[in-house]
């Protein structure tokens, strides 16, 4: 497959900036063979969360990029962690839970932080006070990381794991009412439920692009990251079991057909970033940087 790099010389200096963290974070989501499409579906989910409470389009389009930086600090999570095949025990969740220092630390001096430090630092906060790095409760966590928090435990829900299917979206709602005011903002969480059920998410859970699903593997689930550019015929391993797929055309549009054993699971490297998906981001983001 061709991937033709965005020629960052035909671009203002900040376009270099910005790309360079959302390859950063592309990256970091690459290493873990069981979230691919997470930032996307993350930043669409936030998008849509935000328009439906009248945000300024600008404001909506820095959530968004924010949504999908906010993992950014997981480059500093071991691979035997980030890539751990089962539940974590308390010491591994404990690693886990450094990523929003991570990702502050590795913001710190950049010139464009100021756009989605709040996201990268308190998305993992709760309005009990329970949440993490720093135990905020209520509106003291900023708006967009309170928002952001959503989608991200939503798509956590609805996403398969090693060692479990994804939480149907009907059931990942429902435990995100039942959370309202405590692990979630009550007032976002509301807007977020009557989104998903009104179907807003439908095109997002389980896609890494629109109107890209998830190819499955057989063993490990909808696991297997589709890009724009790809044709039938062409190949492409399981990011988990390494089990090779061929994608194949049928009525529906491309799937994923088993083929055989892929490369062995310690030289896999990581896929080349799907540079048209990031263009389109870029694109989309542009006004940020005025």
């Amino acid at each position: 497959m061709t991937h033709l790099p965005i020629d960052a010389r035909q671009a203002p200096p900040q376009h270099g900036l910005l790309r360079s963290l959302m390859l950063m974070a592309w990256m970091v989501e690459a290493r873990d063979p069981y979230t691919g499409g997470h930032l996307w579906r993350v930043a669409r989910m936030a998008e849509e969360l935000g328009r439906s409470l009248g945000l300024p389009d600008k404001e909506i389009r820095r959530i968004a990029l924010a949504g999908f930086l906010h993992d950014i600090g997981k480059i500093g999570v071991p691979d035997a962690v980030l890539r751990k095949p089962g539940k974590l025990n308390n010491d591994e969740y404990a690693v886990i839970k450094t990523h929003p220092i991570i990702g502050q630390r590795i913001l710190a001096e950049h010139p464009l932080a100021h756009l989605v430090m709040d996201v990268v630092f308190h998305h993992h906060e709760t309005p009990d006070g329970l949440g993490y790095p720093t135990g905020l409760a209520g509106t003291a966590i900023p708006l967009d990381a309170r928002l952001v928090g959503i989608c991200d435990a939503f798509d956590a829900m609805t996403s398969t794991r090693p060692y479990r299917q994804g939480t149907p979206i009907a059931k990942a709602l429902a435990v995100i009412a039942n959370a309202a005011g405590r692990q979630f903002d009550a007032e976002l969480a509301s807007h977020f439920v009557s989104l998903g059920e009104a179907g807003v998410f439908d095109h997002i859970v389980g896609h890494s692009d629109e109107g890209i699903p998830l190819g499955v593997c057989v063993s490990c689930g909808p696991v297997i990251q589709r890009y724009r550019a790809t044709q039938p015929g062409e190949h492409a391993d399981c990011p988990a079991c390494n089990a090779r797929y061929v994608w194949q055309e049928s009525a529906s549009g491309l799937h994923a057909t088993h083929s055989g054993s892929g490369q062995t699971h310690g030289s896999q490297s990581l896929p080349l970033p799907d540079t048209s998906l990031l263009s389109t981001l870029l694109d989309a983001w542009t006004p940020l940087l005025e």
